[in-house]
């Protein structure tokens, strides 16, 4: 009888946590309506909550299809509508999942007031950036500013742990880059200095003098470009396998600066199963150590963008740029590099196979001084692969920054 008693009091506070949600409603402007279903596995119970920009509705027998399933259990639920824990923080200790729209899922929580009037722990909202809809998630409340900025074909979804990681100390904002993730897809190059420029005035727009920027891949390209070209506004860059100007394998240049990106708007029939593998085989050294539920949510985004002409344009214009980007000479891109100001770190995976480790060598040759680290054993996207040793790196960094305009570290090996 006990285990039942224990059960139903759970599920009386669970229901009454339902029960709050349309008090509490933030609304959503410019949201259209959308149904979240709620499933919490220990009780063997799902919500339905319909979402309209002026009221929600709960159900508790789900009769719609809805835009993103929600699980975990009635412990965490309740801890997360108590504002004692946020959905990203359940996710990065794997008590909660996650399928359909993700952003919408992010988004639900944001919705929704805490006990006694308290904002929600974190918020997702567009920002309007040189005329294009910039999707932001903004989570913490720091003195200190944080941006993350993604990798090509990704989004901030990438990122989900790392906002976990660092929102109690900073506030922290993941980015959909312009062409990417849930953000407009403006016309453009889609060059470095193209959305480096969308990433200053975001940076404008939210009010922010001076940031931490962490760039992952072409996001680290991205980053670098902001701090060459307006080193005052950034305090500390933590490049994550970052994008570089290649110096060999070349040959292919004047064919690629021919082809027109334009092309991507041929049909593309890319399932989700060949993206979960592909994406597991290229990214990680090790793909058998990802949780299945984080490798699958940044391969379930790419094949959702995917689906897109637009997308698909502005994902090939960034791939030629990276490819054909200048080296040397007197523009060139690691001629600029010697002249980088703010303080960077370089984080490389030992087996990364898109972004080989060998670049730090023309790194230590143009930036002596800027630390460098090498994960052993790890693929292109080490806060995902290792986060815990990443994010250590990452707060470690911006600490010792602070302290000394250059950091002490050297480049190293690092298991």
């Amino acid at each position: 009888m006990e285990p039942d008693s224990i059960r139903s009091q759970r599920l009386r506070r669970v229901e009454k946590a339902f029960a709050s949600l349309p008090d509490r409603y933030l609304g959503c402007d410019g949201q259209r309506q959308a149904i979240v279903e709620i499933r919490l596995s220990d009780l063997g119970r799902t919500w339905e909550i319909e979402l309209r920009p002026e009221r929600c509705k709960v159900r508790t027998s789900p009769c719609r299809e809805p835009d993103v399933v929600i699980g975990t259990d009635a412990g965490t639920w309740l801890a997360m509508r108590q504002g004692r824990l946020s959905g990203l923080d359940a996710f990065s200790q794997r008590r909660l999942w996650a399928r359909g729209d993700l952003d919408l899922a992010v988004h639900f929580e944001g919705l929704f007031r805490l006990p006694d009037g308290r904002p929600p722990l974190l918020r997702l909202h567009d920002m309007r950036v040189r005329g294009a809809r910039i999707s932001c998630l903004t989570a913490g409340h720091g003195a200190q500013h944080a941006v993350l900025i993604h990798g090509l074909g990704a989004a901030k979804s990438m990122f989900y742990e790392t906002v976990a990681a660092l929102s109690p100390d900073y506030t922290v904002h993941a980015i959909d880059l312009p062409g990417f993730g849930a953000s407009s897809k403006p016309l453009g190059s889609y060059g470095a200095g193209f959305l480096a420029a969308y990433v200053l005035d975001l940076i404008d727009a939210l009010g922010i003098e001076r940031a931490h920027l962490i760039g992952h891949s072409m996001g680290g390209r991205v980053a670098l470009e902001v701090g060459m070209h307006a080193p005052s506004r950034v305090c500390t860059l933590t490049l994550l396998s970052p994008s570089m100007a290649f110096r060999r394998r070349r040959a292919w240049v004047p064919l690629v600066r021919i082809l027109r990106p334009e092309m991507a708007v041929l049909p593309h029939m890319l399932r989700p199963d060949q993206a979960r593998e592909s994406f597991r085989r290229q990214m990680f050294a090790q793909p058998e150590r990802i949780d299945p539920a984080v490798a699958d949510i940044a391969a379930d985004e790419f094949v959702r963008a995917h689906s897109s002409r637009a997308a698909r344009v502005a994902f090939y214009a960034a791939a030629r740029q990276i490819y054909i980007e200048t080296p040397d000479g007197p523009a060139g891109f690691w001629t600029r590099l010697a002249h980088l100001r703010p303080p960077a770190l370089f984080v490389w995976g030992s087996e990364d196979r898109l972004v080989p480790h060998h670049f730090s060598r023309h790194v230590a040759e143009v930036l002596p001084e800027a630390p460098q680290v090498v994960l052993a054993g790890c693929g292109h996207v080490p806060q995902i692969e290792l986060p815990e040793r990443t994010h250590s790196l990452i707060r470690d960094f911006i600490a010792s920054a602070a302290a000394e305009p250059r950091s002490s570290l050297r480049l190293a090996q690092s298991a």
